[in-house]
């Protein structure tokens, strides 16, 4: 019987600290089911890619990995913000698995109480292999290249993505309130 696993993140942007995690996942399973969480947000600071983007880019990178397709699906899981009831919604959303694989400890207690077998997913170098940290890069203009995948970065810049998330660190909408508020011309 083929065992298939369960890894849910944000994935904003794809990084090396997935795929190096993803690599010992596949080990340990025949197929992954790969949720891609938050996946009704999208242009925020937070959350910059939508879905379809950031599906694009694991696919691309599993690929530059060399992880065949037949490994892995791909299921958007958008947010409910109700933690006691969120491992039944997975479990609505994605076709059956026998393993969880997460590096959260409320993901983690939250499948173990539905009775699933919870392996700690192994974080690599989180100090700089974290979305936070290469989007912060992105914003200062520091390189963040060599922190996500080749295709990946080609993706990004394809997409803009670093113009992208530059705008939303402005605070655009704040700017042009201030600009569209009535001028004040003082009195003599």
């Amino acid at each position: 019987m083929k065992m298939r696993g369960l890894f849910v993140g944000r994935f904003q942007p794809v990084h090396n600290g997935h795929l190096k995690a993803l690599d010992v996942i596949f080990k340990e399973v025949d197929e992954l089911i790969i949720g891609i969480g938050s996946a009704q947000v999208s242009h925020t600071l937070k959350n910059p890619f939508t879905t379809s983007e950031r599906m694009e880019m694991l696919m691309r990178a599993l690929n530059e990995a060399g992880i065949e397709r037949s490994k892995y699906m791909m299921i958007p899981l958008p947010d409910i913000n109700f933690n006691a009831i969120w491992a039944p919604y997975v479990e609505a959303m994605v076709p059956k698995f026998e393993v969880v694989f997460t590096g959260n400890s409320l993901v983690a207690q939250l499948f173990r109480e539905r009775g699933y077998k919870v392996m700690v997913q192994p974080m690599f170098r989180k100090d700089i292999l974290s979305a936070t940290e290469i989007r912060r890069r992105m914003i200062e203009g520091e390189p963040w290249e060599d922190l996500v995948p080749k295709s990946v970065v080609k993706y990004i810049h394809e997409i803009k993505g670093v113009e992208r998330i530059k705008m939303l660190a402005t605070n655009l909408e704040k700017n042009e309130k201030e600009l569209q508020a009535p001028i004040r011309i003082p009195e003599f």
